[in-house]
């Protein structure tokens, strides 16, 4: 396992990607996903490019304890560093009036 800690917000950015695309290689992630998300299989590659939608990505998995654990053990690497990747891009408090 990597255990090195994200250092910016392109390797979060990247982290977020790879947790995507672990959603997408299986239907039954994917589904639940898309019902989530309100997005369509055709529209999911579109919204890939935005930043907001990756934070939403790294929400999806943080939001169950079972998904964190089983993306962060299919993608080799600690939920640490899934968590550290969605801190680093969630919008802070203080970020909305600035």
């Amino acid at each position: 396992m990597n255990g090195k800690p994200v250092q910016g917000d392109d390797s979060a950015e990247r982290l977020a990607l790879d947790v995507l695309l672990w959603i997408a290689g299986d239907e039954d992630r994917l589904l639940p996903f898309l019902a989530a998300s309100g997005l369509s299989p055709d529209t999911l590659r579109e919204s890939a490019r935005e930043p907001a939608f990756l934070v939403g990505v790294l929400d999806h998995v943080m939001g169950d304890e079972n998904v964190l654990v089983a993306c962060a053990s299919g993608l080799g690497i600690k939920p640490e560093r899934i968590a550290a990747a969605w801190q680093r891009l969630s919008p802070r408090p203080d970020d909305e009036w600035a």
